[in-house]
C-alpha cells in the first residue's frame, strides 16, 4: 500500500542497453523534472533510487538509477512505479491538481445529486479525463476534466461538482 504522503511520478519500463540503464516513463508535466525531486521510492517504500537522466529514448527517458548496474537488474525493475515525497513537489496554482488528489473524490452534479466517485484520471492525448465509478452503470463514466464540465474541485470537502453533457448522464 502506498503512503499517503507520496505521489507517483513515474514508472520503469525496462532495461535500455546492456549496462544497467533503464527506460523511464515520467508522469511529470515536464518529463525531465522526475530527476530533480531527490530520491524516488518504490511504492512499498522498500527501494530508493537517485535518478540521473542520460538521454531521451523512444517512449520515455534513458536513466541511470543508483544501485542498478546490469541489464538483468534493470529488467527486474520493469513495471516498478516510482514515488516522491509530496513535500518535494512544487505547489500548484489553484486551478491545477495532482491526479492522486482527485482519485477517490465524490462527484456530484450541479443539483447536488451524487454521480459517483473518481476512480482514475486518464489522458489519451486530448486532455485529462475523469473516470468515474457510478453505481448502477455497467461501465465507468468518462468526463472531460475541463472547467466547463467540472466547474468545482473542493479538495477540503472531498468532492467535485460536475455538469456532465446530457448524452453521458
Amino acid at each position: 500500500m502506498s503512503k499517503p504522503d507520496r505521489v507517483c511520478v513515474g514508472a520503469i519500463a525496462g532495461a535500455f542497453g546492456v549496462r544497467g540503464e533503464v527506460r523511464l516513463k515520467s508522469f511529470c508535466t515536464e518529463p525531465e523534472d522526475i530527476a530533480a525531486y531527490g530520491p524516488l521510492f518504490t511504492e512499498d517504500g522498500a527501494g530508493s533510487y537517485t535518478v540521473k537522466l542520460t538521454r531521451p529514448v523512444t517512449g520515455g527517458l534513458g536513466a541511470r538509477l543508483s544501485g542498478v548496474a546490469t541489464k538483468e537488474a534493470a529488467d527486474a525493475l520493469r513495471g516498478v512505479t516510482l514515488w516522491v515525497d509530496r513535500a518535494r513537489l512544487p505547489s500548484l496554482p489553484d486551478d491545477e491538481f495532482y491526479h492522486t488528489d482527485l482519485i477517490g473524490l465524490e462527484v456530484r452534479d450541479t443539483g447536488g445529486a451524487v454521480i459517483g466517485q473518481v476512480r482514475a484520471v486518464q489522458n489519451f492525448g486530448a486532455g485529462d479525463i475523469l473516470e468515474i465509478y457510478a453505481p448502477g452503470r455497467k461501465t465507468t463514466l468518462l468526463l472531460p476534466f475541463t472547467r466547463a464540465v467540472v466547474p468545482t474541485v473542493d479538495l477540503t470537502a472531498g468532492r467535485i461538482i460536475a455538469d456532465p453533457p446530457e448524452e453521458v448522464e
